[in-house]
Parts: C-alpha cells; sequence; structure tokens
C-alpha cells in the first residue's frame, strides 16, 4: 500500500472527492429531525443509519432508557493512534421570533436553517462526510477512527461521561462545537446555582419599616455579573468568570403571590448561569457568592439569604484546556491552513470560551483533543444557521486532520 501523499496532494484528492451537495442533504435531513435534549432517539437511528452505509461498525449504547448514543468505528491497521470525533445530537428547543420552521431544514441564501444546526448537527455531519471523502480517496488509517454522537450534552454531558465509563477512550479528539472554525483550546467551566433572598413585607405607606427582598436581589444582581472568582492561576482562567441571572421570581411568601403589588415582596429568588476557569473550583466560587452574599446580609439587618447549587437533570461541566503545541491542534492547525489559507484563531476565544462542551470530560479522562466546528455566529438564536461555505470548509480540514493524526496510507 503506498504511503501518505505530501500535503499538497492530500489536500487535492480531499477537495476532488468532497462533495458539497451531499453534506448539505445530509446536514438539512439531519436539521429535520427533531431532537430536542432527551428524546434524540429517531436522531440517533439516523446517524446509525448513515454510518452503516459507510461501512462503519456501529453500536447501539444505552445512557437512559429509550436514550442511546451511537457509535461507529472505522477500524485501522493498529499502527497509529485512534481518534475521535465526539458530538451531542441533542438540541435546544427553539423559541420565539422564528421566520422559518425551524425542523424545516431549509436551505437558502448560502445557508441551512434549523433548530440545532449550528449546535451541533452542521459538525455532526460534516463528520461523517469527511469519512466518506476519505474512503473515497481510498485512504485506509492506521489507528481507529471513531465517530461518537452522544445523548445528553445540554444536561451537562451525560452521553460522553457514559461512553467514557464504558471504556472507549482514543488518544485524540475533535469536539465540534460552534466556534465558527476557530481553534478553542480554552473554555469554562459551567455550574448552575440558586439565590434565595428573605425580606420582611409592609405596605408600601410604610415601606421603610420593611425589606424590600426584590429591591435587594437587584443589589445582588449588580455585584454577581461583577464578579471574579478567587483562585485563578492566570489572567486567562479569570476572563472565564462570567455569571448570568436567566430566572427571578418575587413576591409574597415562597409561593410569590403577585396579586398584591401594594404590599412589598418578602421573598425573591434568582437562578444563575456561572462559569469559571481552570485552577478554579466549584466549591471555590460557591463560597466566593456565599461571602457577596454575607456582606449583605451584614449591610442591611434583617435580611436573610440562601444559596444553593441547582444540579436538577444535569451532572457538572469542568473547565477545559489543552496545551496548543499538542499533536491535535498543530494538526487542526495545519489542516486550517490549507483550507483556509490563513490560521483561524486559537486559544480561548471569546464568544466560544464561555460554552461548555464534553470536550472538558474527555480531557479529564486523559485524552487531547480540542473544540473547533463550523457555526457559532447565528447560534442559540432564531433563525438559527450555518453558512455551506464553513460546513463544507469543516468536512475538507477534519478529512486533512484524520489523515494527519490517524496516520495510514492511500490505495
Amino acid at each position: 500500500m503506498p504511503s501518505m501523499p505530501d500535503a499538497d496532494a492530500l489536500l487535492q484528492a480531499v477537495e476532488k472527492h468532497t462533495n458539497p451537495d451531499r453534506v448539505v442533504d445530509l446536514v438539512a435531513r439531519s436539521a429535520r429531525v427533531k431532537s430536542y435534549s432527551g428524546d434524540e432517539r429517531e436522531i440517533g437511528d439516523f446517524m446509525r443509519e448513515r454510518m452503516l452505509e459507510l461501512g462503519l461498525e456501529v453500536e447501539k449504547q444505552e445512557v437512559a432508557p429509550n436514550r442511546y448514543n451511537v457509535i461507529g468505528r472505522w477500524r485501522g491497521t493498529g499502527s497509529g493512534p485512534s481518534f475521535m470525533y465526539n458530538g451531542h445530537m441533542d438540541t435546544n428547543p427553539a423559541g420565539q421570533g422564528w421566520s422559518k420552521d425551524p425542523l424545516g431544514g431549509v436551505v437558502e441564501d448560502g445557508h441551512i436553517f434549523g433548530i440545532g444546526v449550528s449546535n451541533m448537527k452542521a459538525a455532526n455531519g460534516s463528520y461523517l462526510h469527511a469519512i466518506e471523502v476519505l474512503q473515497a480517496c481510498g485512504y485506509r488509517p492506521a489507528g481507529d477512527v471513531v465517530l461518537a454522537y452522544v445523548v445528553g450534552e445540554l444536561q451537562g454531558g451525560i452521553g460522553t461521561k457514559k461512553l467514557l465509563a464504558s471504556g472507549l477512550k482514543t488518544d485524540y479528539f475533535i469536539v465540534g462545537e460552534p466556534t465558527d472554525l476557530c481553534l478553542l483550546t480554552c473554555h469554562a467551566a459551567s455550574f448552575v446555582f440558586r439565590i434565595h433572598v428573605h425580606g420582611k413585607t409592609r405596605h408600601l405607606s410604610k415601606m421603610e419599616e420593611g425589606i424590600d427582598a426584590i429591591a435587594e436581589t437587584m443589589r445582588i444582581a449588580g455585584e454577581l455579573r461583577a464578579l471574579k472568582f478567587s483562585g485563578a492561576p492566570t489572567d486567562e482562567s479569570a476572563g472565564l468568570n462570567r455569571i448570568n441571572i436567566g430566572v427571578i421570581r418575587g413576591g409574597m411568601t415562597t409561593e410569590y403571590f403577585d396579586w398584591r403589588p401594594q404590599q412589598l415582596a418578602d421573598v425573591c429568588t434568582i437562578k444563575c448561569a456561572g462559569r469559571f476557569g481552570y485552577g478554579q473550583t466549584q466549591e471555590g466560587a460557591m463560597a466566593d457568592i456565599r461571602a457577596l452574599l454575607d456582606r449583605h446580609e451584614a449591610r442591611v439587618p434583617g435580611l436573610r439569604t440562601e444559596l444553593e447549587l441547582f444540579e436538577d437533570n444535569r451532572i457538572f461541566m469542568p473547565a477545559f484546556k489543552v496545551d496548543e503545541q499538542a499533536a491535535p491542534v498543530r494538526a487542526v492547525r495545519d489542516s486550517a491552513r490549507q483550507v483556509l489559507g490563513k490560521v483561524p484563531p486559537t486559544g480561548a476565544i471569546a464568544p466560544y470560551k464561555y460554552l461548555g462542551s464534553d470536550a472538558a470530560h474527555l480531557a479529564e479522562a486523559g485524552l487531547t483533543g480540542l473544540v473547533m466546528g463550523p457555526g457559532g455566529k447565528y447560534n442559540t438564536m432564531p433563525d438559527e444557521r450555518v453558512s455551506i461555505e464553513d460546513i463544507v470548509a469543516a468536512v475538507k480540514i477534519y478529512a486533512l486532520t484524520t489523515a494527519r493524526l490517524a496516520g495510514g496510507a492511500f490505495n
């Protein structure tokens, strides 16, 4: 079997066999399959059939009742590093404001539209077509190439945790979360917490005697948004700190009665999403929040606050960091340079650095890799979409990277 061609010849072979119409059809069809988190069975069957068409060894791995990871393996000759493409199949629900059918898989104006197409069906389809391209090139990997389509990333990565617990590990990985083809080598940890603020109700005629739980919560909220957690070993890590207050409820009693606005609210609850960097801990972050609340309690006698982690239906997703000179980062960088004519931004790139991803679980288990995928600009918004140009570029980058990392030869 002939050896690996040089870089220019490899790019020519990949470009010759990349079929934009085929990958667009694949991504658009997948976007028409509803796969809200917790209901991934149909999209799993869809991806399973596509992998079987390519002759991959495919298995379904149960994560929870009626929820399955779908794993494809392209066997190598056994003489090279193994390599995984990891992609979650679950999507967010479609919110209001769409002008296109969220489940229509509409192809228009150089984009594919659909809920979850950016996060992350475009990457999942690009992985698959990259394997098809390499097969058409006559490539045979030296190491195994694994396509791991997982459930429950939006629950903190339960599918990937199950994958790793089963013993399935590779030397290298790429997670194709939407980074607009930037090379993300660092991202924040993700956690959710809730704060209950307890005041004292009074009628507005004598509100000076009470403690307005809503007003106090707003003061706390302002400081929360500016809070930097302790323990960051670098400015890069500190730059991953962020808090969003996503839910607020206030009113009378813990039932939040809202029919008597003449009374000061005596309870207000906020639910928040937090981010922190490598070298910092969830325990440390919670202690910093608790210290902030203690300062407010000392400022307002009678004010009482409660802080709790909110872990309902999700697991903790840690921070992620990989050396920018690691083999998979260099391989993707070289491949992107060939395809795009330049090296994309690399490192802890905003806004992607605030995303959680299964890369954190993979790295924690000892695998080496990075996050890089098409989409991102129109992620998590009405008319979510990905440009066809970026999808096709991702296919080529993934194909070249596979050959670089898994080794092998061409017929």
